[in-house]
């Protein structure tokens, strides 16, 4: 008799629960979830109603439901502060996995099972210059047609922040400091030489050392330093003692490469990326002309998340293109040249 008195009450409060999960799912509204999770992302409740088109006192209505309806604080704040809980964080990866499960239906219910659809977004540091890349996406277009593809270029760090936000699936760049969170695979090796441009002193000079640019005007990226994704390139200036201004610093290569053609200073860049304006007489390489600074540019992608079909097959084909084809192949350039022409 109490074994089974005891299995009607666990039939009982499975049936509450049931009934309990229910109604939360019913008469949850649906569009806070989405306002909250741009939220999060803005870092601010003014920036999301900028971004959502929606008045300060709307959006901050929506979050005061929301956490009533979770019954649980998930963003402290005040006129000065701002502060995900960690009931929010939970929420809000749980959001995003939502929301990568809604972006991939069209691709489940549809009939052709043999051609998958959908869409795969990407975030890239701005100097990712891969042809193994190149020619992996021609080939992956062949075999899926329908698979679309977007882009955001920006700088390593807002790349991998945008990895970690679910706001892509996977990031290419430069990874000085890796986080556990997040899964790195070598996609490929750039080396960075130095630069000038048509109005330098040293532009179609033999330059024959570092004597010669020790004092001189420099130009380089944001993550040229010790603690930054160009370390090889910030070791080699202080092993050198370059001592020159720095006259600009900048998270995207053409603006960088922009203001060494226009001789502002020379500076670093990739050699492989740079070669086509090296030959139409834009750029001039100086030393190091052997052994340039070599730096890694990864493949990352978050370690726990939900990935659509379409996410999870190109993943797969590039990391399989990758594990079969030899890093030494992946590595770049093959040297534009050994040495400059002679002084003209």
């Amino acid at each position: 008799m109490e074994r089974l008195m005891a299995q009607e009450i666990a039939v009982s409060w499975r049936w509450r629960m049931t009934q309990v999960r229910r109604r939360f799912v019913w008469e949850i509204d649906w569009n806070l979830l989405r306002t909250f999770t741009v939220i999060v992302q803005e870092g601010s409740l003014t920036a999301a109603g900028d971004k959502l088109s929606l008045s300060q006192p709307t959006i901050s209505n929506a979050l005061r439901r929301l956490e009533e309806h979770m019954a649980c604080r998930l963003i402290e704040r005040n006129s000065n502060f701002f502060r995900i809980t960690p009931a929010g964080e939970t929420l809000y990866n749980e959001c995003m996995a939502m929301i990568a499960i809604v972006a991939g239906l069209p691709e489940l219910i549809q009939k052709d099972q043999n051609h998958i659809s959908g869409h795969v977004d990407m975030a890239f540091a701005s100097h990712v210059e891969c042809p193994f890349l190149d020619t992996f996406l021609a080939d992956f277009h062949k075999t899926h047609p329908r698979i679309t593809f977007s882009t955001t270029v920006s700088s390593s760090r807002s790349a991998a922040q945008a990895v970690l936000n679910n706001e892509a699936a996977l990031g290419i760049f430069l990874a000085q400091e890796k986080r556990e969170d997040l899964e790195y695979t070598l996609l490929y090796r750039e080396h960075f030489g130095f630069f000038c441009g048509p109005s330098h002193p040293l532009f179609r000079r033999k330059v024959s050392g570092f004597d010669e640019m020790r004092r001189l005007e420099y130009v380089s990226f944001k993550t040229d330093e010790l603690s930054g994704p160009l370390a090889p390139v910030a070791a080699l200036r202080k092993q050198e003692q370059f001592c020159g201004k720095i006259v600009g610093q900048f998270t995207n290569l053409e603006e960088v490469k922009r203001l060494i053609k226009a001789g502002f200073g020379f500076g670093p860049l990739p050699i492989h990326a740079v070669a086509p304006d090296v030959e139409a007489g834009q750029l001039w390489q100086i030393p190091p002309y052997s052994n340039p600074p070599s730096v890694e540019v990864y493949l990352v992608t978050k370690r726990t998340t939900r990935r659509t079909r379409v996410q999870s097959t190109f993943l797969a084909a590039l990391s399989a293109a990758i594990d079969a084809t030899p890093v030494e192949s992946r590595t770049y350039p093959q040297p534009v040249g050994a040495l400059p022409p002679d002084e003209v």
